[in-house]
């Protein structure tokens, strides 16, 4: 059996090349990388030749891309769906939601058909080929005469005087927007972690890169999201929607083109000779339940026999030991057992069980996400009531305010690498100032602030149209700022920056090796479940408060809804989750501690 790097600290997996005298210190100043190859599937490739800034430059490029196309379709979608396609607010909320958790969630069989097949580089071309499809079916179903919804007057005063679409083009419509989906279905998981595979984790050089990497990606999301506000939603609204969905098709196929042209420059992950992860770990937790009324046996013999290593987990030791069941060999020849796969090695139960400790973390971020969701939606629709003049002649789109989401990000990021990380290294001597579950527990209690701003500002501004006499008036502009919302806006890039930055950094480093892509795409299935959750929590609040007659909260009428208490619900969970999470983070034991 292979000896496994670093068993002491679990910094790495990957089988030592020269047993006992392979240290760090030569890891770190040799000029080759371990556990890569090149393009040809060359086995020993030179640190300088590929990799580094230079091949992940054309990565991150790709995503800008891909940003300026997702927020091109998702920032100003709830006023195409209550526009032209003419739902209600809280359908047109629910079907964003649904969308969003279908966005968020297909990463995860996107990520396991990366990481057990295709590999990660395939799997972002076959979807990047989908995604450039979507856009491109939406602008047509926003061009075609037979394709487009009928036009509604401007006068109309609800969308229930105007012509309904027909069953075919909303289907059309909402096949088009799906497939926008199945292409984030490979592409999320796939592209970030291709690009943090560009940088070598067990060299200390690139090691601080890797973790520029991660903000730098975000800055590159951010600047990606500002000029799809900034163009596309005014297009939108004013030139019309076939060129704003058509311009992010034409965007991502040039970004693909791009992307390529650096192919020979990439490190490839080396899974070819290595066992599918998924069943790797999948298999202790067969033999785990296998073996469920076994006692303990000689496996820790057996083992330390066989790696010259103590049989010790690295990784949570006391946690989940059912699993450890899976060490046990129930066979008469020990050695002949293991050389069929049973019973599993200490490596792959201690896989196992750094997979199952993230579950308790991944659950109680779901509010987070929840809250994340509404600056698309019902943030959006405040917007669009206020009174959003720029001057005599330039009325600020409704969409275009989630800009300061990334404005603020790029602000903030700055701030946090060059002030606030030196800081805080100074009080507790870790390399990134805290660690990262503290960084997600920071975010997850500036979003809670979020939600309080936003209900405080909405009470403000019903009691503003309950004074000036509007509350009847849904298409009338209330005689109030539109700069009354960048506060929520603002707060929530904060809390962006911790908490959507930690999750990626944590579920991509706290995975085992092989499953990087897995790690990412339980990332963002947090934002998937969390949109669902979201979608489900709307449709129960709107059943209940529409009873008797009354308004609901999500009244088509937002005059006559009460937002204000639908976000102070959310705060109300967000509380109860946050404790929660001070509560699982408290206990959790890192998976990679030198990182930490």
């Amino acid at each position: 059996m292979a000896v496994t790097g670093v068993v002491a600290n679990g910094e790495s997996d990957e089988p030592l090349l020269n047993s006992s005298s392979n240290h760090g210190g030569e890891r770190n100043n040799s000029s080759f990388v371990e556990g890569v190859v090149d393009y040809r599937g060359g086995r020993v490739i030179n640190r300088s030749k590929y990799g580094g800034w230079r091949s992940a430059s054309f990565i991150i490029g790709l995503d800008i891309a891909e940003t300026f196309t997702y927020f091109g379709i998702t920032s100003n979608l709830i006023s195409y769906l209550t526009g032209p396609l003419r739902l209600s607010t809280v359908t047109a909320a629910q079907n964003i939601n649904a969308w969003a958790g279908v966005v968020w969630m297909l990463p995860l069989l996107g990520a396991f058909v990366a990481d057990s097949y295709l590999g990660r580089f395939r799997t972002i071309i076959f979807s990047s080929l989908i995604y450039i499809l979507g856009p491109g079916l939406l602008a047509l179903s926003a061009t075609a005469p037979s394709l487009r919804p009928p036009d509604c007057p401007n006068n109309s005063e609800s969308n229930t005087s105007c012509t309904s679409p027909s069953s075919f083009q909303v289907i059309f419509f909402f096949f088009s927007l799906y497939l926008v989906a199945i292409g984030c279905a490979g592409y999320k998981p796939c592209t970030q972690a291709f690009g943090a595979d560009q940088f070598d984790g067990q060299n200390t050089e690139e090691c601080k890169w890797k973790g520029s990497f991660f903000n730098l990606w975000t800055f590159g999301l951010c600047f990606g999201g500002i000029i799809s506000h900034l163009t596309l939603n005014y297009i939108q609204d004013n030139i019309g929607w076939g060129l704003g969905f058509g311009i992010p098709c034409i965007f991502m196929a040039i970004a693909l083109i791009v992307f390529l042209f650096g192919t020979k420059t990439y490190r490839y992950s080396k899974t070819e000779d290595k066992e599918n992860p998924m069943l790797r770990i999948g298999r202790v937790f067969v033999a785990a339940v296998k073996n469920w009324r076994t006692t303990k046996s000689s496996w820790a013999t057996i083992e330390e026999e066989e790696t010259g290593l103590p049989c010790c987990l690295r990784v949570g030791d006391h946690q989940f030991k059912f699993l450890d069941k899976a060490l046990i060999d129930t066979s008469n020849d020990a050695i002949g057992s293991r050389k069929h796969g049973l019973p599993c090695s200490v490596s792959q139960v201690e896989d196992a069980k750094a997979v199952l400790c993230l579950f308790p973390i991944w659950i109680t971020c779901l509010m987070y996400a929840v809250v994340a969701t509404q600056s698309t939606t019902f943030f959006a629709k405040q917007a669009s009531t206020l009174d959003r003049s720029l001057g005599p002649n330039f009325q600020i789109p409704a969409a275009a305010i989630q800009m300061f989401i990334s404005l603020s990000l790029i602000l903030f990021i700055i701030i946090y690498d060059r002030l606030f990380v030196p800081m805080a290294r100074a009080f507790t001597g870790k390399p990134n100032g805290i660690t990262t579950l503290q960084r997600i527990g920071s975010g997850i209690f500036i979003s809670t602030i979020t939600m309080a701003l936003a209900a405080i500002v909405e009470k403000k501004r019903l009691q503003t149209a309950l004074d000036f006499g509007l509350i009847d008036m849904p298409k009338a502009t209330i005689p109030m700022s539109l700069w009354w919302l960048i506060p929520q806006y603002v707060l929530l890039g904060l809390a962006t920056l911790f908490t959507m930055i930690g999750l990626q950094e944590f579920f991509y480093d706290q995975v085992p090796d092989g499953l990087r892509s897995i790690g990412l795409s339980l990332y963002s299935s947090i934002f998937g479940v969390g949109s669902f959750l979201s979608g489900f929590i709307i449709s129960v609040i709107d059943k209940v408060t529409s009873r008797r007659g009354h308004y609901s909260w999500f009244s088509d009428n937002l005059n006559r809804a009460h937002l204000d208490y639908f976000y102070w619900v959310l705060v109300g969970l967000s509380v109860v989750q946050f404790v929660a999470y001070l509560y699982f983070s408290n206990s959790y034991l890192y998976k990679r501690r030198a990182s930490m």
